[in-house]
């Protein structure tokens, strides 16, 4: 779990070695909410992606199958989930980020909201854009049961935008192919 006075503690230290006075009216409250802030924004740090997965695990069964048996609607797509993230070499926020989550169903669906819920949580973590993707995808795919999953992420991220290459229009585009979307690429306009 997060330790939020440990937080306080650390970052009242920061801002002594940044050279201001921790107890300066505009100061005197900022550990405290800083590690509030913290323990919101990281949330997904305290469960593994089982644990998400059993957090949302609701899916649903009838009335997926046509007269002759079949699967109705081959892909299940969601687009534009917005997230945020905090890169784990800078601690620097990820923005303006979009997740596309695309899945062919094997005999269930999970709730679209369950979708968004999962992109959310697999964000709040200290980590690299790519391994949100990976999560997202290992997270449905534990839920769903299907291996055919496709995951893409598009964001900024202030580590480029607001320090060194100072690149501010800069957009990083990650994807995250498994299954049939690995395989067919008539597959992959679904999460472009």
């Amino acid at each position: 779990m997060i330790d939020t006075n440990a937080i306080e503690e650390h970052i009242r230290g920061i801002l002594v070695a940044l050279g201001d006075d921790p107890e300066r009216e505009g100061l005197k409250d900022t550990p405290k909410r800083v590690a509030n802030m913290y323990k919101e924004v990281f949330e997904g740090m305290n469960y593994s992606n089982h644990e998400i997965a059993q957090m949302f695990n609701r899916t649903f069964e009838e009335g997926l199958e046509d007269i002759e048996g079949n699967m109705i609607g081959r892909v299940v797509v969601m687009r534009d989930i917005d997230i945020f993230s905090y890169c784990e070499h800078h601690m620097a926020l990820m923005y303006d980020m979009k997740v596309n989550v695309a899945y062919i169903p094997k005999g269930k669906v999970i709730g679209l909201s369950k979708i968004a819920r999962v992109c959310d949580m697999a964000a709040r973590r200290l980590q690299l854009q790519e391994k949100i993707g990976q999560d997202i995808a290992d997270i449905i795919s534990e839920i769903t049961g299907t291996e055919d999953i496709a995951v893409t992420i598009e964001g900024c991220h202030s580590c480029v935008n607001a320090r060194g290459i100072k690149k501010n229009n800069t957009k990083t585009f990650t994807a995250e192919l498994r299954g049939e979307f690995k395989t067919d690429p008539s597959l992959q306009i679904y999460v472009r």
